[in-house]
């Protein structure tokens, strides 16, 4: 079945090639978001529309992950600028040295045990950092090569992709790694997902699907129609389905948890780029135009 076309609007964010990575909602119901083209994060207010940017120490820090922390504050890394920042609701930043030299941070999460994680992704290494900033690395039982990237939280673990390793990791909060072989070789997972029944849905970006982890660890993919749709986000919408970004054809897409279609929707925005898509608590769904510097809003 195909479902009738949503709206989608569109918020030009007003810095030139900002490039909007990953997005992801504050304490004051704001989204906030990393400008990883103009080294910035951004501030976009879903009920009036206003943006607000806050300019970074390095002019190429090159930011990607955002997550509140526990703390009220915002925190994001720096996957150039080699750093973890915390930016507050009024917009003050500090910033944090990750130990390993070039470890390029790229995805965060706050963790169980309210301290916030990150990937690094070219040192094939998890990091934390505590409250008081101090960090703690992990790599033992992370495949060379395999790339972890995006981070959710399930069962009081840290789940994350492996880019380059065709593997879903999970991590325990004492370091503890088990590794999850994706089916399909080289199908390159990003963006996941937790499901309110408890499975995990990723982009498999090479191999053009959706895949799901059950509870057992079980994976289970399920293809998108349009070839070569490069798949980037993916989530959960308030409904229960898988709403994802299809960056090189300019689509949204539209899945059920039974692997069924229901649409692809084409971003009235000439070659935007959609990257990073995520759930409001408003049950609005938001996305990153990464190369035409938006923000775009999906009516259900």
């Amino acid at each position: 079945m195909v479902m009738a076309a949503p709206v989608i609007r569109i918020h030009h964010i007003p810095t030139p090639g900002a490039g909007p990575y990953i997005l992801a909602e504050g304490p004051d119901e704001a989204i906030w978001f990393c400008e990883n083209g103009a080294s910035r994060i951004g501030r976009f207010d879903p009920s009036t529309g206003a943006m607000r940017e806050f300019a970074l120490r390095d002019a190429d820090a090159r930011p990607v992950g955002i997550i509140a922390g526990a703390d009220g504050a915002m925190w994001f890394t720096q996957k150039k600028a080699n750093r973890i920042g915390r930016i507050t609701l009024a917009g003050e930043i500090s910033e944090f040295d990750v130990p390993t030299p070039n470890a390029g941070p790229d995805a965060i999460a706050l963790g169980p045990d309210g301290a916030i994680w990150f990937s690094e992704t070219d040192a094939d290494t998890i990091g934390r950092i505590a409250p008081s900033g101090e960090i703690t690395e992990f790599r033992a039982g992370i495949t060379p090569g395999s790339r972890p990237l995006a981070l959710v939280v399930r069962d009081g673990d840290l789940w994350f992709s492996q880019a380059g390793g065709g593997r879903i990791g999970r991590i325990d909060m004492r370091g503890g790694v088990t590794e999850y072989v994706i089916p399909t070789p080289d199908s390159q997972p990003r963006a996941i997902a937790v499901h309110p029944d408890g499975s995990l849905w990723f982009v498999e970006t090479s191999s053009n699907a959706l895949g799901r982890v059950d509870r057992s660890g079980g994976i289970a993919e399920f293809r998108v129609p349009t070839p070569d749709a490069s798949l980037r986000g993916v989530t959960v919408s308030s409904g229960g389905d898988l709403w994802f970004t299809e960056n090189f054809t300019n689509r949204i897409g539209h899945m059920t948890t039974d692997g069924r279609m229901l649409g692809e929707y084409h971003v009235p925005a000439a070659g935007s780029g959609p990257r990073c898509i995520m759930t409001h608590s408003s049950g609005r769904l938001f996305f990153g135009g990464y190369d035409a510097g938006i923000i775009g809003e999906i009516e259900i």
